[in-house]
């Protein structure tokens, strides 16, 4: 071979190394833009369930204040069934009494007990149970 073809050969052969050698930092590279930790695929996942616990608290806690206690003996109805149903509500009817549960509880710390905060949070249990009786 002459000299001309082993330098030839030579340079294919060093551009080929050093592509190969760039090849792995730029993947690595791509692969931090991309790739989603897992501790924020953790935190994704928890959510739901975080908040679904949040809403649960929500309601247990309206329902075990004075103006809770005393919805329930108007009504009639025993706090460990209407507890036993909140846990069956579905996801959706549970964000929706979570809701009403903070309003009514803001309305309570703004002007203390009233017969409509009464009212309404009797509903909130009737609710509860009937949502979780039929589903």
């Amino acid at each position: 071979m002459n000299l001309r073809g082993q330098i030839g050969i030579w340079t294919l052969g060093l551009a080929l190394a050093l592509g190969l050698a760039a090849a792995p930092s730029r993947v690595a590279a791509q692969d931090k833009d991309h790739v989603v930790s897992l501790d924020e695929l953790k935190s994704d996942a928890a959510k739901p369930s975080q908040t679904r616990a949040d809403n649960e608290a929500e309601v247990r806690h309206l329902l075990q204040s004075e103006a809770g206690q005393q919805a329930l003996k108007q009504a009639k109805v025993d706090y460990s069934k209407v507890d036993k149903a909140i846990g069956q509500l579905s996801d959706d009817d549970l964000t929706n009494v979570a809701q009403r549960s903070r309003q009514a509880d803001a309305d309570f710390a703004a002007g203390g007990l009233t017969q409509t905060l009464i009212i309404v949070i009797v509903l909130i249990v009737i609710l509860i149970v009937v949502l979780a009786l039929v589903f």
